[in-house]
């Protein structure tokens, strides 16, 4: 199986997303050695075109940027510049997009190149579109930077590239900011705080429009070349993400540590150490792949609570309740309201 790439793993270029971040910071009079303490990384190396970053140092420089730049605005600026971006055939994907379906999907895809420390997945139901962000790397206390950003970079995207303003509605599994106004800006004001998921939706028709000024030959010569790099890398996803995705996909089979680390032909000893270098351990990824599936059924699916349960695998619809209890901070009764303005 393929593990993906880690916390440590240098392969951002450092002229892509960082270099973004980087001008933003050096256009507001910010010294680039200041920006650039503890990345192990001088502005020469970022301008010649040929560093390359792991996931940590990209953190490390946004912390940096953040604290530096000391400015509500500061995310939200970065993730205008975002995407479709300046990354080669990666950036040509969603340059010639022939609608938003076809652009989110290959966000997702080449996640690696276009996204790489906050991995987005796209879910479809009968009315709806989600966009969710998940982690890609334990870049846990740049989270809300990064959900700011990456949802700028999707509003901004998909306004140009469609040529209209598009009904998105927002959630963020975190509480209201003080400078809220920067959301309502940036985003828009249909804004759910203290949310189950980090999230972001419009009504399905809007996926199938055709924007003017695609190409289609030049969009598939594009995906072609970008998919031959990530093959070159060797994995589509962070290690993360791989894990996420055979938890997900093996839900309703018994799963622990041992299973799982010999699925991915490691010790149980080696998966618990590579997970606890990412800030994380394997009952807490467990519980957050049961939780995303659990409200996925309750809202697109229309399930019941013991129907729920049974799709999960538990016996007992009490003991259910107590784990969604503990997945989530209100047991499924309390979703009521977040059904409502999630699928509205």
């Amino acid at each position: 199986m393929l593990i993906g790439y880690e916390c440590d793993t240098r392969f951002i270029a450092a002229h892509h997303q960082p270099a973004l971040l980087i001008d933003l910071a050096l256009s507001r009079g910010i010294d680039s050695h200041r920006l650039l303490r503890g990345t192990g990384l001088f502005y020469a190396d970022i301008a010649g075109g040929h560093a390359k970053l792991c996931p940590e140092q990209f953190v490390t420089l946004i912390g940096n940027a953040k604290r530096l730049l000391d400015a509500d605005d500061s995310s939200f600026l970065f993730g205008q510049r975002l995407l479709p971006g300046h990354y080669g055939e990666a950036s040509h994907t969603l340059e010639h997009a022939c609608t938003l379906h076809q652009a989110l999907e290959r966000l997702q895809r080449f996640r690696a190149l276009l996204s790489p420390l906050l991995t987005p997945r796209l879910l479809l139901d009968d009315k709806q579109a989600y966009l969710y962000w998940s982690d890609s790397c334990g870049a846990a206390h740049a989270q809300v930077f990064l959900a700011e950003a990456c949802m700028t970079a999707v509003v901004a995207m998909s306004r140009r590239l469609s040529a209209e303003r598009l009904p998105w509605r927002f959630h963020f599994s975190y509480a209201k900011p003080r400078y809220v106004e920067q959301y309502w800006v940036h985003l828009g004001e249909d804004l759910t705080f203290d949310s189950q998921l980090t999230m972001m939706s419009l009504p399905l028709e809007w996926l199938h429009r055709p924007w003017p000024n695609a190409s289609a030959t030049a969009g598939q010569v594009a995906e072609q070349a970008s998919q031959a790099l990530l093959a070159s890398h060797g994995w589509p996803g962070s290690f993360l993400d791989q894990l996420y995705e055979y938890l997900q996909a093996n839900i309703r089979t018994p799963l622990n540590l041992e299973r799982v680390a010999q699925a991915f032909g490691m010790s149980p000893a080696s998966l618990k150490r590579k997970l606890q270098k990412h800030g994380t351990h394997f009952q807490e990824q467990l519980d957050l792949v049961r939780k995303h599936v659990a409200l996925y059924l309750y809202q697109a699916r229309g399930y019941g609570n013991d129907e729920v349960a049974a799709y999960l695998r538990f016996t007992d619809t009490t003991n259910f309740r107590r784990s969604f209890k503990r997945w989530t901070g209100v047991v499924p009764s309390g979703l009521r309201h977040w059904h409502s303005v999630a699928g509205r």
